[in-house]
């Protein structure tokens, strides 16, 4: 415990409650006159019981009236401490009128400690040496339970207990003999232990409440933290569900768009494949045909982006159906290699297939995973020079999971644009500067359908070493061992696929 001449400071630089000061009245001090307070109430019958013993037994040297002369003033006292102490715990004084209250305990703990103290004038002239230490024995036991009412607050102490002392101290110096000097000697000795115990016992009281006062403040601020968090919460709470709501009121939007979009489309297309095609007569003017080419080019090119967006925000809303039924990746790859042969012929680029010959089934969307090759393989070809290799190689790893790359010799990327390529309308710096079509939805589709499969989507590239992109199909999605020989093709049964993706 660390106990400074200061206010208790936060590292946050606020104060907050328990000041320290000596100069000051600090709320330990109040809490330990509160309990000395309370104290004298809790003993009101037995100070009055011991004062009944202590005046009966000196009736066999003192005369009555004496004795009750003493007695009375002894409940006066102890009537007149217990009064005030009832005003003070009704009173809860402020900081401003401690020191007030102070000084009226301490002026009543004062003459209850006279009032004990004056059998050792008044009634020790006609006792013998027994009676003698009688009365000594019963004063320093009111000592003692002055201090342990006194609740360790030092100024009541040395008001009492301190006056108590002196006078026996000095009746016993008063008097003659070794055993006297022996009682006045044991009287200062135990004073000065007393006093030493009640002020370490003060400390460990102060500290007790000082720690209470933090630990109290303490929890207020922690409520207060609570409150803020809670509050935290719930703002959280309804920006979530406004961003929810936003996420939605989109996916509206592009669905009712798209449809609004695809109508006018396939007027564009069907009509400008009709004048292309001089269905209803050669054109005296050629260019119209050329013209009527570009429009149909860009009216397909703005069908299949509107397809992109449309199954972008499908995939983001979850409301993309998954339609698992055992796929061969070589078959897949067959499909989508008479899609893309075109555009690879157009650019003399040649498509390799490195594909084992037993590679397992996986259960997976076959127009999703249609989807993915042609996105990869469109990338590929899109970004690798004219007259290059494109390899497409699966592997069957030893995790169990099979992975399917796509490996071009193009100009790659940076690796920190990586991340920002798998973003939606993100474009990497090499294709905005050859102004290479495309949106950027490409690879957000790729790794949105794979993550529907439960798989990963791995890109790794270097600027002059061209890209890898990896699709892999978790364990749970190949058909290895006894679930290959329930689907032994392509042709297995509904119930057969449901089990294998109940299983799955």
């Amino acid at each position: 415990m660390l106990m400074t001449d200061a206010k208790t400071v936060p590292a946050d630089g606020i104060e907050h409650g328990v000041v320290l000061g000596d100069s000051e009245t600090i709320p330990w001090e109040r809490d330990l006159l509160t309990l000395f307070a309370q104290n004298q109430i809790k003993v009101i019958l037995a100070l009055p019981l011991f004062a009944v013993l202590f005046a009966s037994i000196t009736l066999l040297w003192t005369p009555w009236h004496q004795t009750l002369t003493w007695f009375a003033s002894a409940l006066g006292c102890q009537l007149i401490q217990y009064c005030l102490c009832r005003f003070y715990l009704r009173a809860k004084p402020t900081k401003s009128k401690f020191q007030e209250w102070l000084g009226i305990m301490t002026a009543s703990e004062f003459l209850t400690a006279a009032c004990w103290a004056a059998p050792l004038f008044l009634l020790w002239d006609n006792a013998t040496d027994l009676q003698h230490v009688f009365m000594v024995a019963c004063l320093m036991v009111m000592i003692a339970a002055r201090i342990m009412i006194s609740a360790n607050f030092m100024p009541i102490i040395v008001a009492g207990t301190g006056l108590m002392t002196f006078a026996l101290a000095l009746r016993c110096l008063g008097e003659s003999g070794y055993l006297y000097a022996g009682l006045g000697a044991l009287a200062i000795g135990c004073q000065i232990f007393f006093v030493l115990l009640a002020r370490k016992l003060q400390e460990t009281a102060r500290d007790m409440l000082i720690f209470k006062a933090q630990k109290e403040e303490l929890v207020s601020r922690l409520v207060v933290e609570r409150d803020r968090a809670e509050a935290a919460k719930a703002d959280a709470e309804r920006e979530k569900q406004r961003a929810e709501e936003a996420s939605k009121a989109k996916s509206q939007f592009l669905a009712t768009m798209s449809h609004e979009l695809r109508t006018p489309l396939n007027a564009i297309l069907g009509f400008s494949e009709i004048i292309s095609r001089e269905m209803f007569g050669r054109h005296e003017v050629s260019a119209y045909k050329t013209y009527a080419d570009d429009i149909h080019n860009s009216g397909s090119y703005l069908l299949s982006l509107v397809n992109d967006i449309l199954d972008l925000t499908r995939i983001e809303a979850g409301r993309r159906d998954v339609r698992d039924e055992p796929l061969v990746i070589g078959d897949t790859l067959e499909d989508v290699r008479n899609f893309v042969a075109f555009r690879l012929k157009e650019r003399a680029q040649t498509l390799v297939f490195d594909i084992p010959p037993m590679l397992p089934k996986v259960m997976a969307d076959r127009r999703a995973v249609r989807q993915i090759w042609i996105n990869l393989l469109s990338n590929a070809a899109k970004f690798s020079p004219n007259g290059s290799e494109i390899t497409v190689r699966a592997a069957y790893r030893e995790t169990g999971e099979i992975a399917v790359s796509f490996i071009d010799n193009g100009p790659g990327m940076p690796e920190e644009e990586i991340e920002t390529a798998m973003q939606a309308f993100a474009r990497g710096s090499l294709a905005v500067k050859k102004a290479v079509d495309g949106a950027g939805l490409g690879l957000p589709i790729v790794k949105g359908l794979i993550t529907m499969h439960d798989g990963r989507f791995e890109l790794r590239s270097k600027p002059g070493q061209g890209t890898e992109a990896t699709v892999v199909f978790p364990l749970a999605r190949v058909l290895s061992g006894p679930r290959a020989e329930i689907v032994a093709d392509a042709a297995a049964s509904a119930s057969q696929r449901k089990l294998i993706a109940i299983t799955s």
